[in-house]
């Protein structure tokens, strides 16, 4: 097996060095350096690029030395600065490696550039340096700096003894999309995936299929205009790592406040924020964002939905995809279970739907594996800058149209899902295919996947909004044969919280909405035993509208119980009902009609119907309540399980509320009464 997969690696190895060389270079040299410098990877795979472009292993061996001496020489540490700025000062000049960062000092009229690590900030730089390169004005990007250092005496007050002499950005030329295209033509659609993950510092063969594509994902944004991807997931798993190591044209912003002037335009100095100027912009820890304005979420919503955005009189136009990428700190399940998967965001946008509704994409990060040694490759891949700028150029190309040659998207989509999923099946093909060469089956592969990232923003949505995004089974045409397909979200499945079949006597389905607002699961479980006729709960903690709709139930049953069944007996035995909040959503005031049919299910010894889920409510006298948002509890009902529903005969006005496809999924079991209901729900005649 291991000799199969050396075999598969030296192929791709020669294919590289026919089709893209010069281009290349061993990702383990730019890790053995890396774990010595701390400067992003596109800054050494620049200088690698430069010095280590060969097969030769001696030529190798001493670029790889030439860059270590570069990196010594002239990449400023924080903690050596001084060391550096003697050595500026007592020779003259010296030529350095940082982070440069530009603003105009509007008293003097002039742009002056902040060095990062250096640590001297307010050194005058010609005017043709931010006007040719405007990043160096938001953000800043690496760069060779020629220093100089003249004092004279007269400036000693006002001016400052270090000069710019030259300033080169770090960033490849421009790049061939034709060579591109032509060399891409070489390898098989599984070579290519591997490529591109080795080119990111991955290595494939310690990941699964699902694993790759996933980790593709997270490039989208670089290579799509205008798209929202969202990325929450445990620690260690190299989310923020593509956007701020390996792409010069993203930005990342760690989590914190920040300001419409900084992300997107500046009204009193008249300049775009980092919208207009990167590919990419990354929000780090999505916990921690903050706007000082108040307008700042607004505003990001409008041009997450547009790519343009107000301010003053003016509407401003922007490509930068956004992203979001966090920690989830707790299980999946107990996330879907308790609240939502976004969860993690600050509450003004976590519940707001129509910010979350913008999102394209929504990767799980929980699937991808937390990062060890053996998943950074030491293999062949294309140099950072080559890659990022093809990706660059590929932003301008269109391929998501190929779709409709062989695919309909389905009703259930709206068109904000159709808009994301063209957008994700357009960035694959780019990624994958920029060749503009590929398979019915290729596309498909695309499209399922594409439909999946959007389907799971639109459930999240439905949990938090409602019967708004109810359309959620999404699914696609095959124009061959006009068969539809759909597809489900990992996550989703497997969790029916409803079983089939019948339950043991005495447990009890219900939805019903919670403390917390949400509607959710809950099951009762019931016990009786000899006794003078005493009532205990467990389960609902303090809530005093829980306890008193329990007490109404039992106090219904002693009023009644005769009516029901001869064999119901509240006088010489002890009934004991367990409730259990499945969606940790909050116990309810609302479960006396449940605990009736419960109390009942156990005296009598009959479990209710197969994968039934109880609707409704009684008062203190028995008079029957109508099921609050109807449409909203029955899809509760449909997620979780439920095959028949018992619900109260004056619910059924509320019928025209709910979408036909929704009321087909049951058999609904109407019921005229407290007393009709326990014997519907248990099967008595």
């Amino acid at each position: 097996m291991e000799e199969e997969r050396e075999d598969i690696r030296e192929q791709i190895r020669r294919k590289l060095r026919q089709n893209f060389d010069g281009k290349i270079v061993r990702k383990d040299l730019t890790k053995k350096i890396k774990e010595g410098a701390n400067v992003p990877v596109y800054v050494l795979e620049f200088l690698l690029g430069q010095y280590c472009s060969s097969d030769d292993p001696d030529i190798v061996d001493q670029g790889v030395q030439n860059v270590k001496r570069i990196l010594a020489d002239n990449f400023v540490r924080p903690d050596e600065s001084q060391k550096i700025l003697s050595k500026l000062r007592s020779h003259g000049s010296h030529t350095v490696i940082d982070l440069i960062t530009v603003r105009l000092d509007l008293k003097q009229n002039v742009y002056v550039a902040d060095f990062s690590n250096l640590g001297v900030s307010n050194i005058p730089i010609a005017d043709e340096y931010p006007e040719k390169y405007d990043r160096l004005l938001c953000g800043g990007i690496w760069c060779i700096i020629q220093l100089d250092y003249e004092y004279i005496e007269e400036e000693k007050k006002n001016g400052t003894p270090i000069h710019i002499r030259k300033l080169t950005p770090i960033q490849m030329p421009h790049v061939e999309m034709d060579e591109l295209k032509q060399g891409r033509k070489a390898f098989t659609k599984e070579e290519w995936l591997d490529v591109l993950l080795r080119s990111i510092g991955m290595e494939p063969d310690e990941l699964t299929e699902r694993e790759k594509w996933l980790l593709i994902t997270r490039m989208i944004p670089l290579v799509e205009n205008n798209f929202n991807l969202c990325e929450l997931g445990p620690r260690s798993t190299g989310k923020s790592h593509l956007y701020k190591e390996i792409s010069p044209n993203s930005i990342l912003v760690s989590g914190g406040q920040t300001t419409v002037a900084n992300l997107f335009y500046n009204m009193g100095r008249k300049t775009v924020g980092l919208v207009g100027l990167w590919d990419c912009v990354a929000f780090d820890e999505v916990a921690g964002i903050r706007f000082k304005d108040k307008d700042g979420v607004q505003i990001m919503k409008d041009y997450m939905a547009s790519g343009s955005f107000a301010r003053g009189k003016e509407e401003k136009a922007a490509s930068a995809s956004m992203v979001f990428v966090g920690n989830i700190n707790q299980s999946v399940d107990v996330l879907l279970k308790t609240s939502s998967l976004f969860d993690p965001f600050p509450a003004e946008m976590g519940t707001d739907t129509a910010f979350l509704d913008r999102i394209h994409c929504y990767l799980p990060g929980w699937e991808i594996p937390k990062f060890r040694p053996e998943h950074f490759t030491d293999d062949y891949g294309f140099i950072t800058d080559y890659l990022s700028e093809f990706i660059r150029e590929l932003r301008k190309e269109q391929y998501g149209d190929a779709l409709d040659q062989y695919f309909r998207l389905g009703k259930n989509l709206n068109q904000r899902d159709t808009i994301a999923v063209r957008k994700m099946v357009d960035g694959y093909l780019k990624l994958m295919y920029p060749d503009g060469e590929f398979t019915k089956e290729q596309l498909e592969e695309i499209l399922k996947l594409a439909l999946e990232m959007r389907r799971r923003v639109k459930e999240q949505l439905k949990k938090l909004g409602g019967m708004e995004f109810y359309d959620v089974n999404f699914s696609y045409i095959d124009l061959e044969d006009m068969s539809e397909h759909y597809v489900s979200v990992p996550e989703q499945g497997g969790g029916k919280l409803i079983p089939e079949g019948m339950c043991n006597p005495g447990q009890i389905y219900t939805v019903s909405r919670g403390k917390s607002g949400m509607f959710g699961v809950f099951r009762l479980e019931s016990q009786m035993l000899p006794g003078s006729g005493k009532f205990e709960k467990t389960g609902i903690g303090n809530d005093r509208d829980a306890r008193e709709a329990t007490n109404t139930a039992f106090h219904f049953l002693k009023a009644n119980g005769k009516r029901i069944s001869g064999s119901i007996s509240t006088t010489t035995k002890d009934y004991v009902i367990n409730y259990q909040d499945l969606q940790g959503i909050g116990m309810t005031g609302k479960l006396a009609l449940p605990t009736l049919i419960a109390l009942c299910s156990i005296a009598l010894g009959r479990p209710a119907l197969s994968s039934l889920a109880v609707l409704g409510e009684i008062s203190i006298s028995g008079t029957l309540m109508k099921v609050e948002e109807l449409a909203n509890a029955l899809q509760v009902c449909a997620d979780n399980g439920a095959r028949k529903v018992l619900i109260p005969a004056i619910s059924m006005m509320d019928f025209v509320t709910v979408p036909p496809d929704l009321m087909s999924a049951f058999q609904l079991i109407p019921y005229q009464s407290a007393e009709d209901a326990v014997f519907k729900a248990l099967g008595v005649e």
